[in-house]
């Protein structure tokens, strides 16, 4: 099924991908009892409301990340599902690409000795006004659109969780987006630091450095678009080093595949919200951190 505002619209979409029924509101969707799950791929300001909706209409939710622009606003959707009894998931879709699954593997194993420091770095190129992305009142900027990555690899790779964070912002005078973040986040035994940018030159990259070695993910976060899926083992000396590359993984399916096994019935883990409210509020640090003139703020 799918929903549009304009009903000719998401009939045009229906007929395009084969599916069985088109509404001409998202409520009319939602009313449907042919309808078990939906995604929402709506702009970022409208995702809880959306989510809500949807759960309270007794629909299994895979919402677009980020699920919120504060982590104060995940809760009530938690006490929400528990009292539907629905599966609820943001769509980190990294969550489901085997690269990051080795990543874990390798820092787990040792490969890397102690982790020391996690690097990373997320841009394009985008001035475009009527694009979201540039929209404050619809939750554009840099932090809500690419700064939750490196955040969210970090803490999939690592299995650790923030004690502080920092940030230096710049705005767009015209848009009023955060159109550059410099960030760093203390994870207690490493630090992590990186770059998000708007209006940069297209790039994406995360290195995970240890004692014996380091880890380099190549199209870390958009696999296929800004590089081919690979990660690279360099031991200390770089005497030794092993890739591997997934050439033929699609994330995003992936991701879909895994949610409908969860709503069938399945065991394998989703991306919970107790897992996104603990993203958000990282994000939610960069911000306070900016305000306060790039000072270390509590998580």
């Amino acid at each position: 099924a799918i929903a549009s505002r304009d009903l000719s619209r998401a009939q045009a979409l229906a007929e395009h991908f084969g599916a069985r029924h088109a509404f001409g509101s998202y409520e009319a969707l939602l009313e449907s009892a042919e309808v078990d799950a939906v995604y929402i791929p709506l702009p970022t300001s409208q995702h809880v409301e959306w989510a809500r909706r949807a759960i309270e209409a007794g629909k299994h939710v895979l919402v677009e990340k980020p699920l919120a622009l504060k982590a104060e606003s995940i809760e009530p959707l938690i006490a929400a599902r528990d009292k539907a009894g629905v599966e609820v998931a943001e769509a980190f879709m990294v969550r489901y690409h085997p690269q990051w699954a080795l990543v874990r593997e390798w820092i787990a194993d040792g490969r890397i000795g102690r982790l020391c420091h996690v690097q990373g770095a997320f841009s394009y190129y985008n001035v475009d006004p009527a694009n979201m992305r540039n929209q404050p009142e619809l939750g554009g900027g840099a932090l809500p659109d690419i700064g939750v990555y490196p955040v969210v690899t970090t803490r999939l790779s690592t299995g650790a969780e923030a004690v502080s964070a920092r940030a230096t912002i710049e705005r767009d005078p015209t848009f009023g987006t955060d159109r550059f973040a410099d960030c760093s986040v203390d994870f207690a035994d490493f630090r992590l630091s990186f770059y998000v940018a708007t209006q940069m030159a297209a790039r994406q990259t995360m290195v995970f450095h240890g004692t014996e070695g380091f880890i380099e993910v190549d199209g870390a976060f958009n696999a296929g678009l800004y590089a081919q899926a690979a990660v690279h083992w360099h031991d200390r000396s770089h005497g030794r080093s092993e890739t591997a590359r997934f050439g033929a993984a699609d994330q995003y399916r992936l991701q879909a595949e895994a949610f409908a096994r969860k709503v069938a019935g399945g065991t394998e883990p989703l991306f919970s919200l107790e897992e996104s409210i603990l993203n958000q509020r990282v994000i939610d640090a960069f911000y306070r951190s900016g305000e306060a003139g790039g000072a270390a703020v509590r998580v």
